[in-house]
């Protein structure tokens, strides 16, 4: 018994390396991607149980060696690739796998996909068009305020926040004719109402002309910006203290090239324990103020008032719920349409 075992294990290890050293060759086109996967003889009779993501392959054949060849032609909207921009980058990335087993049994072989792309300067997120949540301020500048989903591609559905969940919020200005602009978010509160009066309960988020307080509490941050006229809030949502939220945010717009202690947006990063400038980290030491205060100005930027353009913007209701309470209101649904045939 201990014998037979044994081979069966050796036999397992020596499959095993055959996929490993599978040799996978990637190219990568505009907008797909072509994926040549050489296995050895021993995986052709199993070619239907390699993967690019959820695709199988696009064409396959047997080559005279014996060996197989499994081509993989997709585009970047197929097979769940990811996508991510991160600085001036844009990343597409998939995974090969191999699955002997149906899911949700994991793959015994994974090799990572991924494509890198130069972000095209003129470059902005889809969910990018006015229309919605927009407010006129000083200058007949153009602000926008919204909510976004989770993977940052559009406008999100649904103002239900579970806790603990990501809260993007993004905010733009329309440049139109103007010198380039760079939105800053000055100051911003949560509030259970929509008009801030004075004593109005608030728990603020941004503060010390432009410092993200709530970045050394919990996992929140300022993503890198798509350009310098837009800016992304990335909030974990938490119990704020009241069911539903109103985020409250004063935005600025400012000279791109002429930071200071009063015109910036700074957040801190726990793995270094300093607070960071968004747009400079060279020049973080304008950060330093965060916790302290931070001072105006003392002098007139080139063309530029000595506080800038703003503009308060609401965004909101937010409605916080727990897990529990999702699964909850799921569990009365389904037993009310259960009892009235009608609502199915």
């Amino acid at each position: 018994m201990g014998t037979h075992l044994y081979l069966d294990l050796l036999v397992l290890a020596v499959f095993a390396m055959t996929v490993a050293n599978a040799d996978i060759n990637v190219v990568c086109a505009n907008n797909s991607v072509r994926v040549t996967w050489r296995v050895n003889a021993e995986l052709v009779p199993y070619a239907a149980r390699l993967f690019l993501g959820n695709c199988m392959a696009s064409q396959w054949k047997v080559l005279p060696s014996g060996e197989g060849e499994a081509q993989f032609n997709y585009t970047f909207s197929e097979c769940k690739f990811t996508k991510m921009v991160k600085g001036k980058r844009i990343f597409y990335q998939n995974e090969m796998s191999y699955r002997p087993q149906t899911k949700p049994n994991p793959p015994d072989f994974v090799h990572p996909i991924e494509c890198v792309y130069r972000r095209p300067k003129d470059w902005i997120p889809r969910f990018v068009n006015p229309g919605y949540v927009v407010s006129e301020g000083h200058g007949r500048l153009v602000f926008h305020m919204a909510l976004l989903n989770e993977e940052l591609s559009s406008i999100a559905k649904t103002n239900i926040i579970p806790l603990g969940s990501p809260m993007p919020i993004w905010a733009a200005v329309e440049q139109k004719s103007h010198q380039p602009l760079l939105l800053l978010m000055e100051e911003c509160v949560a509030a259970p109402t929509a008009e801030l009066r004075p004593g109005s309960q608030v728990y603020p988020i941004i503060g010390n002309k432009g410092c993200l307080l709530e970045s050394k509490k919990e996992n929140s941050m300022f993503l890198p910006r798509y350009h310098s006229s837009s800016i992304i809030l990335y909030l974990q949502s938490f119990n704020f203290g009241f069911r539903e939220v109103y985020i409250h945010c004063k935005l600025a717009v400012w000279d791109p090239q002429n930071f200071a202690e009063s015109k910036k947006a700074c957040h801190y990063i726990k793995g270094t324990n300093r607070w960071e400038l968004l747009d400079d980290p060279s020049r973080s030491s304008l950060c330093n103020c965060c916790d302290l205060s931070c001072k105006s100005r003392s002098r007139r930027g080139v063309e530029w008032a000595s506080d800038g353009p703003s503009h308060n913007s609401v965004l909101g209701p937010l409605i916080i719920v727990d897990q529990s309470d999702l699964r909850d209101s799921d569990t009365m649904m389904e037993s009310a349409t259960t009892a009235d045939p009608q609502l199915k």
